[in-house]
């Protein structure tokens, strides 16, 4: 900081100066000035941190600090600390409105909003396609082009959702988040899983410990082919957008044994935990009643009655035999009505049922395989 000279005219220097008399009690030859105490750095800081109104309270308290400092020894910054002190509590109020009020969530999902551009994985939504850099859902970034879903596509978006907040959860536990609720919410999205090539799979997007510091709790399920270099061509969704009334009942009433059927217990053997599988057993009678049920009664196309008729004896059936394997008193006689049981909930009993409501007719793999095995995970990305 430079020291500004002295009130009064200036003298020329040199040997043309005028010369002048100096009274001992007079100031310094004319150039020599008293040293000003320094400015105060807290009350710089004070002034500072007051601007920037992200850190309100800490501009106060330099300030206060600074007003100390400076009268005690008598430095100079006494309007600098004034002034932090005054912006601080001003951003301080601001604040405290802000957060009662809301303004400071609204403000931040608008930054996060602003955000969301075109070219990245922030700015697509359900029901969208896009390409990736690479060609591949392995490794993808969240750098995506957006494109129809008519045209060939590295992936599909069929959800959205957001994960508790708090403190980041490790990856495995967010790999387990994602993993249960996009599949659970694949099915919403593309309820005849019939419908989905065989190559096809869940990934999806998930925040990273470097995210979550910022606010970033989305997970971006998505559907892509498993097969090297495989792309999609065409939307995947099959839902309450695309099927018709009779394709949704019979849908969602095969989702009631579906679940059930899931709910199996995680044991190699029936003797393993005879009474968590005669629980399981009771479950599947009764979604079968349920099934049943919602099966009778709706009115189906002429064309459709009878095939569907025909289901619904089946489930009575095979209805009673896993009511009579859930009262089993040893695992052979569990195992002799669970085969019966079985035969007659087998998935190729339904095809003509689904041929005649227009749904796909071919069993994906793992239910031809024996039911309502375990899907594999999906790819975290």
């Amino acid at each position: 900081m430079s020291i500004p000279p002295p009130p009064g005219p200036r003298q020329p220097q040199g040997p043309y100066a005028p010369q002048q008399p100096h009274p001992v009690w007079g100031p310094p030859p004319y150039g020599v000035y008293p040293q000003q105490p320094p400015v105060n750095g807290v009350a710089i800081a004070a002034l500072v941190l007051g601007i920037l109104c992200f850190v309100p309270a800490v501009g106060l308290v330099l300030g206060m600090v600074a007003l100390g400092q400076i009268k005690r020894k008598g430095e100079r910054g006494k309007g600098l600390a004034v002034a932090g002190s005054v912006l601080s509590s001003i951003g301080l109020a601001l604040w405290v409105v802000s957060l009662s009020t809301g303004a400071a969530a609204d403000f931040w999902q608008g930054f996060r909003d602003a955000a969301r551009g075109e070219g990245t994985a922030y700015a697509l939504a359900e029901g969208q396609c896009f390409n990736t850099p690479s060609g591949s859902l392995e490794g993808v970034t969240y750098d995506v082009d957006k494109v129809p879903c008519g045209k060939e596509h590295d992936g599909e978006v069929f959800a959205v959702f957001e994960l508790p907040g708090g403190s980041y959860p490790g990856d495995d536990e967010i790999t387990r988040a994602a993993d249960d609720k996009c599949y659970a919410l694949r099915d919403d999205y593309a309820m005849d899983v019939w419908a989905l090539p065989a190559d096809v799979d869940v990934y999806y997007l998930t925040p990273t410990p470097q995210s979550w510091r910022v606010g970033d709790r989305e997970v971006i399920c998505l559907l892509g082919s498993t097969a090297e270099r495989g792309t999609l061509t065409g939307s995947l969704r099959n839902d309450e957008t695309t099927l018709d009334a009779h394709q949704l009942t019979y849908l969602k009433a095969a989702r009631v044994l579906n679940t059930a059927m899931e709910s199996e217990p995680d044991t190699e053997y029936v003797e393993d935990d005879l009474p968590g599988h005669r629980k399981w057993a009771d479950r599947v009678a009764d979604a079968l009643t349920e099934q049943a049920g919602m099966l009778r009664g709706h009115s189906w196309p002429a064309d459709a009655e009878q095939p569907v008729a025909d289901l619904v004896d089946d489930l009575d059936e095979a209805r009673k035999e896993w009511a009579l394997a859930a009262e089993a008193g040893d695992a052979d006689s569990f195992y002799e009505h669970y085969d019966k049981g079985y035969e007659l909930i087998d998935a190729r009993k339904t095809v003509t049922a689904r041929e005649a409501l227009g749904l796909a007719t071919t069993p994906p793999a793992y239910e031809e395989d024996g039911g309502g095995g375990e899907e594999a995970p999906g790819m975290e990305v």
